[in-house]
C-alpha cells in the first residue's frame, strides 16, 4: 500500500464523485426540463447537489469563521487570528480581541490530530473566548508538508507541546481534548522535570486514552486485533504529486473517515437521504444544522505515518504512558514529578471513542500530587463529542471547567524550605 499509486487512485474517486454530483445537478437543473413536471429531476438535482458538496469538503480545511464577539459592554469585539509559534508541522494560534485588555483566564486549547483539523473546536473556543483568552494548537495537514521537514510522531508532538507551553508562560491553562490528552499529560511531567517554572496551573484533562485497557471500545479493540506490520501495509500510503508533501508516508484523512463513519454508519446513511429529499423539497439551505455538521465532520487531514504508528503501537499496545514507561528524547517521563499543577478529568457516560475509566487512569498516575488538586466530572448521557462541543459542554462541563481555572489561578505553591539544624556548640 505504500505507493503513490494508491493515495492517487483514492484521492481520484474522491474527484470522480465529486464531478458526477456537480454534473447531476446541472443536467437536472436545466430550466426546459422543468417543463416536463418529471418528480425525479428535482430529485437528481438534489442528490448531485448533497454528493458534490460531501466529497468536495473532504479536502479544503474549514476556516475558523470567528469573525467577532459580544463584549461586557455590549458593543462587538472583532477576532484576529494570530500566530504565537510557526512550525513545520503546526502551529500555537491565538484567537486576538481587538480593544479588550487582557483576561485574567488564559487557556491552552490542545487540539486533536486524529483526522480532523483544529477547527473542530469551534464551538469550544466560541464559548470560552467571552471569559478567556484562547490559544489553540493548529496541527498541519501532512500532505502539505515537504519531506525534508523531517519526521513528526508522538514525542515530537511532546516536545511541540512543552515548547509552546514555555512561549505562554507558566500562568497558562492547558485544556486538552480526545487524543492528545496522554501526550500533554506527558508534556507537563517532562516541563516538570526539565523546566518546572513553565508548567501550567492547571490541566483540564477531555475524554482521552490514558489507559486504553481501562474500558473497551470499537478503537482498543481494533488496536488488539491488528498487528504493527499489517498496520503499515493497509493504513499507511504516499502522498501523491498532487500536493507539496509527494513521497511523504502518511494516514490518509480519507482513511480515517472511512472507519469515522463505518462506527455509525446506519446513522450517517440516514441524515444524507433525510438531507436529499430536504433540498429536492426545497427545505435547506447552505447554513442548515446539516452542513453546519458535516462541512467540519468531512473535512480531514492527513497524519504523518510515524505519528499514527507510534500512538498505536506507543499508547495503545504498549500502554507507555498507563505503565508510567514513556519516554521522550531519550528521558524518562515520571509523571510522579507532578506536584504542583492542578489536574480535572472531564468524561462523557456514553463515550465511544474514549470510554469512561480511560482519561480518569490518569491520576493514580500522578503519585506525588495532593488530592485537593485532583479532581473529576463524569458527565451523565453524554457522548465523545458532546464533552467538548455539544449540549453537555456548554451547559455543565464548560462551567465546572471555568470553576476550575478559578481555583487553582493563584501562583503555584513553592515546597517549604526544611527547617536548618543547628549543632550546639561543645
Amino acid at each position: 500500500m505504500k505507493f503513490m499509486m494508491t493515495y492517487d487512485m483514492m484521492e481520484t474517486a474522491r474527484n470522480t464523485n465529486a464531478w458526477l454530483g456537480a454534473t447531476a445537478r446541472a443536467m437536472a437543473s436545466y430550466p426546459a426540463f422543468a417543463m416536463s413536471m418529471n418528480p425525479v429531476l428535482p430529485l437528481m438535482a438534489a442528490w448531485g447537489e448533497v454528493t458534490e458538496r460531501t466529497f468536495a469538503r473532504m479536502v479544503a480545511k474549514p476556516d475558523w469563521g470567528i469573525r467577532s464577539i459580544v463584549g461586557t459592554d455590549g458593543t462587538d469585539h472583532l477576532v484576529d487570528v494570530k500566530t504565537v509559534v510557526e512550525r513545520s508541522f503546526g502551529n500555537l494560534i491565538q484567537f486576538f480581541v481587538r480593544r479588550r485588555a487582557p483576561m485574567k483566564r488564559r487557556v491552552l486549547l490542545v487540539a486533536p490530530m486524529s483526522g480532523h483539523y483544529a477547527t473542530l473546536l469551534r464551538s469550544t473556543v466560541l464559548s470560552l473566548l467571552p471569559d478567556c483568552d484562547v490559544f489553540i494548537t493548529d496541527w498541519h495537514n501532512a500532505r502539505d508538508i515537504p519531506v525534508s521537514a523531517g519526521k513528526f510522531d508522538v514525542e515530537d508532538y511532546t516536545l511541540y507541546l512543552a515548547d509552546f507551553m514555555r512561549e505562554l508562560g507558566s500562568d497558562i491553562h492547558v485544556i486538552a481534548v480526545c487524543q492528545p490528552v496522554p501526550l500533554t499529560l506527558a508534556a507537563t511531567a517532562y516541563l516538570a522535570a526539565e523546566d518546572p517554572d513553565a508548567q501550567p496551573r492547571s490541566l483540564t484533562l477531555i475524554g482521552g486514552p490514558v489507559d486504553p485497557d481501562a474500558a473497551a471500545t470499537e478503537v482498543t479493540d481494533f488496536g488488539r486485533r491488528v498487528t504493527m506490520g499489517q498496520l503499515e501495509q493497509l493504513a499507511v500510503q504516499r502522498v501523491g504529486f498532487k500536493y507539496k508533501g509527494a513521497g511523504r508516508l502518511v494516514y490518509p484523512g480519507l482513511l480515517q473517515l472511512q472507519s469515522f463513519i463505518s462506527m455509525n454508519a446506519d446513522r450517517h446513511s440516514k441524515a444524507f437521504t433525510d438531507q436529499i429529499m430536504r433540498v429536492a423539497q426545497g427545505q435547506a439551505s447552505d447554513h442548515d444544522a446539516h452542513n453546519r455538521f458535516y462541512d467540519e465532520y468531512l473535512a480531514v487531514m492527513d497524519m504523518t505515518a510515524e505519528f499514527y504508528l507510534s500512538t498505536v503501537e506507543r499508547i495503545f499496545k504498549n500502554r507507555e504512558i498507563a505503565k508510567n514507561e514513556f519516554v521522550v528524547a531519550g528521558r524518562k517521563v515520571d509523571f510522579g514529578a507532578i506536584t504542583n499543577v492542578a489536574v480535572k478529568i472531564v468524561e462523557g457516560a456514553n463515550d465511544d471513542i474514549s470510554a469512561p475509566g480511560q482519561c480518569l487512569a490518569a491520576l493514580p498516575l500522578l503519585t506525588n500530587l495532593p488530592d485537593s488538586k485532583k479532581a473529576s466530572h463524569l458527565e451523565p448521557g453524554a457522548g465523545h463529542y458532546g464533552i467538548f462541543a455539544g449540549k453537555s459542554w456548554r451547559l455543565n462541563i464548560r462551567p465546572l471547567v471555568l470553576a476550575f481555572i478559578d481555583a487553582n489561578s493563584g501562583a503555584p505553591e513553592q515546597p517549604k524550605a526544611k527547617p536548618e539544624i543547628r549543632l550546639a556548640s561543645a
